[in-house]
């Protein structure tokens, strides 16, 4: 019984609120690699900040600014190319699962001039990304009957990403087995090529004795 509440704990952190900042400069281009199971949908919100050189602070950035937002399946499939404001949020479902790519960069240099940005950047996935309040209000549900979607939600999200956890095993395997396939192939084909510079070196040398008339 242990076991298994470690289990659910274990792959209820895989879904936890990842929350960070990082700078960008002109036309600059961040990238994040996230793993995502299938028909996963994920949040992300974001918040510009302008460079003050003057006060060496971040204040908040021009009205004009804008985030374009670029994400790309494990199939290199293009799921959402965008540009929105300097602040704001954006959303998708994944489709397919394994790593995606989540690219944020700003077209723009009028707006800063060579000054660095600031990225607020903070992705939500699984159930976390769902908005209860927003559901409790629009449907009309009372407190247990959220509390029971919350649930249901949050098993779903175990079961996807068990099924996420067999998939990437599943692959692990077959890239481990056709690793050892090439290998033995090598180790044969190396015997191979020993067996006829032997065979080859071998008559060689009989030819040479014959010719000398040692044999």
């Amino acid at each position: 019984m242990m076991g298994r509440v470690i289990i659910l704990i274990s792959l209820c952190v895989l879904s936890v609120v990842e929350g960070l900042y990082f700078h960008i400069g002109e036309t600059e281009r961040k990238c994040f690699i996230e793993e995502i199971p299938d028909e996963t949908m994920v949040t992300a919100n974001y918040k510009l900040q302008l460079y003050d050189p003057r006060t060496g602070g971040y204040m908040p950035s021009n009205a004009g600014l804008g985030m374009h937002v670029e994400v790309k399946d494990p199939e290199d499939n293009m799921l959402l190319s965008r540009v929105y404001s300097s602040e704001g949020r954006f959303t998708f479902t994944s489709h397919t699962p394994g790593e995606h790519v989540i690219c944020l960069f700003s077209n723009s240099t009028k707006w800063f001039s060579g000054s660095m940005l600031r990225v607020h950047f903070d992705i939500q996935v699984g159930e976390h990304a769902i908005d209860y309040a927003t559901m409790a209000q629009k449907e009309k549900l009372t407190e247990l009957q959220l509390r029971v979607r919350q649930l249901l939600d949050q098993v779903d999200q175990i079961t996807k990403e068990q099924n996420y956890q067999r998939y990437r095993e599943e692959r692990f395997r077959q890239t481990s087995e056709n690793t050892s396939r090439r290998v033995l192939w090598w180790a044969v084909g190396q015997v191979g090529v020993l067996l006829v510079m032997g065979w080859w070196q071998m008559r060689h040398l009989r030819k040479f004795f014959e010719a000398k008339k040692l044999v």
